[in-house]
């Protein structure tokens, strides 16, 4: 394979200030410390079902607000990340869970090559972090999570954005939003939108398709769908009119809706 497509992004590019500034749900981490969920978290979280007695291991844990939360409710959850910043803030925050009547653990670990046995656990969680995965890395990743996963287990993917909103929607949104004289807060680069060091570290983002077909390529079966924030946005009656139309109706809600959710398990 060509030394181009056997790329990684950098670890050191998940600095303490990306995963507190960044990082999705960084403001409600930092409110609560990592009681609370953001939105999106809270959803893919709620897709896992998680019970008391499970072992649950999260990919790219991050913070580590997620194996709290598996540890309040009785899992055993077990943490890996790559950056050596997310695995001490994931320590930090296990610390927390003692009272928890789950057990919990964090390691540095290449999700290439996880350190557990096959067959082990009941949920592998992987939030935000398919998009950070050149597709070499993310088919060998997906791999090891069947290895090991559970025969009955099931595995739990939140991506985003929507590949299909930066490579169609995106370039009309910006031609409109120039029209009307806000061109400056939307760059030619879609992974510059909101968040500047996206161009960095987003290197893979999925449509419905193509996320479908990356699991079946590894060996799994499941549901793939769109999500999107709540659309409270007022502008105009005509504005608000037509991003109403394009969330809801398809074909258009394919390319506009932001969020890639995923509920899979072994064929």
């Amino acid at each position: 394979m060509a030394d181009q497509q056997r790329d990684s992004v950098p670890a050191t590019l998940y600095t303490e200030k990306y995963f507190l500034t960044a990082c999705e749900g960084y403001d409600e981490f930092i409110a609560s410390e990592g009681e609370h969920l953001s939105r999106r978290l809270d959803a893919a979280f709620a897709l896992a079902s998680v019970t008391a007695g499970m072992k649950v291991l999260d990919v790219g844990c991050g913070r580590g607000e997620i194996l709290r939360h598996c540890a309040r409710l009785g899992a055993d959850a077990y943490g890996i990340d790559y950056a050596p910043v997310a695995v001490q803030l994931s320590q930090d925050v296990i610390t927390h869970t003692e009272d928890a009547p789950g057990h919990t653990a964090v390691a540095q670990a290449d999700a290439k090559k996880l350190p557990f046995p096959t067959a082990y656990f009941d949920r592998v969680l992987m939030f935000d972090v398919v998009e950070h995965l050149y597709p070499w890395e993310l088919h060998e990743s997906l791999i090891e999570i069947h290895r090991v996963l559970k025969p009955d287990g099931h595995f739990i993917v939140h991506t985003a954005p929507n590949a299909w909103y930066d490579r169609y929607a995106y370039p009309l949104v910006r031609r409109l939003r120039t029209t009307l004289g806000q061109g400056a807060q939307y760059p030619a680069n879609p992974r510059a939108f909101l968040v500047d060091v996206n161009q960095d570290v987003h290197v893979n983002e999925q449509s419905i398709l193509s996320m479908q077909r990356t699991l079946n390529r590894a060996g799994f079966r499941g549901r793939v769908w769109l999500d999107s924030p709540p659309q409270t946005r007022r502008e105009n009656v005509v504005l608000d009119s037509l991003r109403g139309a394009m969330f809801r109706w398809p074909p258009f809600r394919w390319f506009f809706e932001r969020e890639v959710f995923a509920v899979a398990a072994k064929l």
